[in-house]
């Protein structure tokens, strides 16, 4: 349970004006194997992505549930710190907030307390982090060892298609689709069981620093 609410957690954000993403269906992503020809341009976009320390914005999230024929919405802010991790502070439908560090989940709500879930010993959890990070600071390098890498540049934008080569991370998603531009603006994951969760991200913003309320949002006390 703790590997899956890292992952989810994990699984959500990136980088101003919105501009046209591609025309196909995403999935089509995956008939396009990351070649050598498209290499350069690959790392370009993960050198964009990893430019920025610390970003912040806004996020909308639609879980589709195969077996029920629905689907789950949920909005909120966003915080990616290259030094402290990740917060996902959900506004509707519930209020409550997670933060991800490098080695634990901090989970609050109003009127509780803080619950602290540390990685302390659980190797699967701290590989699972390692590799998923990767997607959202850009580190081409890792992407490449840990991943099926699929590839689409459409000059104003790009797709990119990312099947797991470990099982243990294969287990929670199946793949991965990233689309932006200068940003990451959308992410679709892939369950085994045919889930499909979608972010999309908006609102960008690169502060200096956090401000002492966001900051404390990565504290256990």
């Amino acid at each position: 349970m703790r590997g899956r609410l890292f992952v989810w957690a994990l699984a959500l954000g990136f980088m101003s004006v919105p501009a046209p993403l591609q025309a196909q269906t995403p999935d089509a992503v995956f008939q396009h194997p990351l070649s050598a020809a498209a290499l350069p341009r690959f790392h370009e976009v993960c050198g964009v992505l990893s430019s920025h320390p610390l970003i912040k914005g806004s996020f909308t999230q639609r879980k589709t549930i195969k077996r029920l024929d629905r689907s789950l919405d949920s909005s909120g802010n966003f915080i990616i710190d290259s030094r402290r991790g990740m917060v996902w502070e959900t506004l509707k439908p519930y209020p409550s907030t997670m933060a991800v560090g490098r080695d634990y989940l901090v989970q609050s709500s109003p009127g509780r307390p803080k619950t602290t879930l540390s990685a302390a010993g659980n190797e699967v959890f701290l590989r699972l982090a390692s590799v998923i990070s990767a997607v959202f600071s850009g580190n081409a390098q890792l992407l490449l060892d840990n991943f099926g890498d699929f590839f689409v540049d459409s000059g104003g934008g790009w797709t990119l298609g990312l099947i797991p080569s470990e099982n243990a991370v294969r287990s929670f998603a199946e793949r991965i689709i990233l689309e932006g531009d200068t940003v990451i603006r959308r992410i679709t994951l892939f369950e085994q069981n045919g889930d499909t969760i979608r972010y999309e991200l908006s609102g960008h913003v690169f502060p200096e620093a956090l401000s002492p309320d966001e900051a404390a949002f990565f504290s256990p006390d």
